[in-house]
């Protein structure tokens, strides 16, 4: 394991001997920068790293010829700070640099060349470029193929990262074939026991995840432990991230219990091995907020947001997408507790960041587009709704292949927009495109379950009231299995039955699934949120009906 204080420590003592006893563009002295450089990389302290690396790479174009191969890695550690601060065109540009010069330097097959055209797909998969990001990689993995063993540990990094690509594009047979073939590379070099080989395990398992397939993932991601636990210290951050990936597939199949069981091991891990400052501290407590929104225990939720925030803020440059995302986040719980005000000044903040380090086609705008439509929806404002999931519904459509899943959801967000808006023939079509996707790929669950739920309301309002009741009981029965029986996703369901139930004058039923909702809702909800005050309304309304009283 990495002894970063160490480290620092000795290369600062070699650092201020060179700068006494040699001149101030000594190529030793450069190389003492960057030494000092790649350790504040690595503690995640950017700023730093970057100052370094800057006073090598000036020494470095005073003493050495322009096209100088260690120029040429110089860019490359530049590059990278750049990278990790998400400023991505600003990496580009520094790997481009270091590209220009390995390809006069060095021969047209040479394995570093590969290196750097791996270099540059990274930032266009990082930028949304797919198809650049394809290219680059294929031009970098044609060239380990030429120069290369065929069961070289760099042939099996090369297919992890076309397999990645193919990942953001939603193609997960494809990334499935790519990792399966880094897999056989490294089953064929490496002990049996071998953390990389773990993480081999542990990508399949992401696959498997993705894809739906949660008890293929678990199984992969329990080799994957396995192995980290026989070979590692109890501490080693790879250990977190096994446990932070188990933790990923009970969160999804909703077994939150377990989940947040294993991001807090993974959590624990973090916070005795990494920097206090450092934003993969951030990430982490991300996913436990996560287990806390999903469970509606929303202030608890919002809570670990903003403490993740505050490290965010205090660890990374203010344009950074992590930062963007932490905004998301909070605007999240903030939609989920009725403060839709704070929510849009959250999703602006978001918007702002995006803003100012992509191009407005990304796929990063897609998901502010779509939280923002959803807050409007909540505020009753279709037109506004509409006109922001229609832009990421357009996003999408152009960076996703046609059934992604993401695109199933949008389609479900316009048709509940249309409903609103009482046109009905639209709000169908919308809602069957959706199902199209869903019901044909593999997908979370609850994304069906909401589209169900939704074609019964659609159904409900156009007064086909047995269609209606079919698309609930559908959706309600993937939310029992899915969810914690408190969840106020299921007091929506139960909801929806109740009006379900006043419109066709089964009262007793429609009393029923109302005290349903309201016993979650006042558990789960503050006591001013929208939905609370409409469940009142419901009820005053089912009791205007029959004499029952309130529980």
């Amino acid at each position: 394991m990495c002894n970063y204080p160490k480290a620092f420590e000795y290369y600062e003592k070699a650092m201020k001997t060179r700068e006494k006893i040699m001149p101030e563009n000594h190529r030793d002295l450069a190389e003492s920068y960057s030494d000092m450089g790649q350790v504040h990389n690595d503690l995640c302290d950017y700023s730093k790293a970057l100052e370094f690396y800057e006073k090598s790479r000036k020494i470095y174009e005073q003493v050495l010829p322009p096209n100088h191969p260690d120029l040429a890695v110089s860019y490359n550690d530049i590059g990278q700070v750049y990278n990790n601060m998400g400023d991505y065109l600003k990496a580009f540009e520094f790997y481009e640099k270091d590209l220009n010069i390995t390809k006069k330097v060095l021969p047209p097959n040479h394995p570093d060349l590969g290196t750097s055209y791996n270099f540059i797909g990274q930032m266009y998969n990082k930028m949304g470029n797919y198809s650049k990001a394809l290219e680059s990689y294929e031009k970098s993995h044609e060239i380990y193929e030429k120069s290369l063993p065929p069961n070289h540990l760099s042939l099996a990094a090369s297919y992890i990262c076309m397999g990645l690509v193919y990942k953001n594009m939603g193609h997960y047979s494809k990334v499935l074939e790519f990792y399966e073939k880094s897999h056989k590379i490294y089953e064929k070099t490496l002990l049996s026991n071998h953390p990389d080989l773990a993480t081999s395990y542990n990508n399949i398992g992401q696959v498997y995840n993705d894809m739906g397939d949660y008890s293929k993932a678990l199984e992969f991601y329990e080799k994957s432990r396995t192995i980290y636990e026989k070979t590692l210290p109890p501490n080693h951050p790879n250990l977190a991230t096994s446990y932070n990936e188990i933790g990923t597939v009970y969160f999804t199949m909703g077994d939150y219990s377990n989940a947040l069981e294993f991001f807090e091991k993974s959590h624990k891990i973090y916070e005795k091995t990494l920097p206090s400052n450092c934003h993969n501290l951030a990430t982490s407590y991300n996913n436990i907020a996560a287990v806390y929104n999903t469970i509606g225990d929303y202030s608890k939720a919002l809570e670990i947001y903003e403490e993740s925030h505050k490290l965010y803020k205090n660890a990374l440059p203010p344009t950074h997408p992590n930062l963007a995302t932490s905004y998301i986040f909070i605007g999240q719980v903030y939609k989920n507790i009725g403060d839709y005000a704070a929510a849009l000044k959250a999703l602006q903040s978001a918007f702002n960041i995006q803003q100012k380090t992509s191009e407005e086609g990304n796929p990063a705008f897609a998901s502010i587009y779509s939280w923002l439509g959803r807050v409007y929806y909540s505020m009753k404002d279709y037109s506004k709704a509409l006109n922001y999931f229609q832009k990421c519904l357009s996003i999408n459509q152009k960076t996703l292949p046609e059934r992604h899943p993401s695109i199933g959801i949008t389609f479900s967000n316009i048709g509940n927009v249309y409903r609103q808006m009482d046109d009905y023939d639209q709000a169908l079509l919308s809602h069957q495109k959706a199902l199209n996707i869903q019901e044909n790929v593999q997908c979370n669950p609850l994304e069906v379950a909401t589209t169900y739920i939704n074609l019964g309301e659609t159904y409900r309002e156009m007064k086909d009231y047995p269609t209606a009741l079919i698309y609930y009981q559908k959706g309600l029965e993937i939310h029992q299995k899915k969810l914690p029986k408190k969840h106020p996703d299921l007091a929506v369901t139960f909801h929806n039955l109740a009006k379900l139930y006043l419109s066709t004058q089964q009262y007793d039923m429609a009393m029923k699934k109302v005290q349903q909702a309201l016993k979650i809702a006042q558990e789960k909800l503050p006591s001013n949120h929208p939905y609370l005050l409409e469940y009142r309304e419901t009820f005053e309304k089912i009791q205007e009906n029959v004499n029952v009283d309130f529980f």
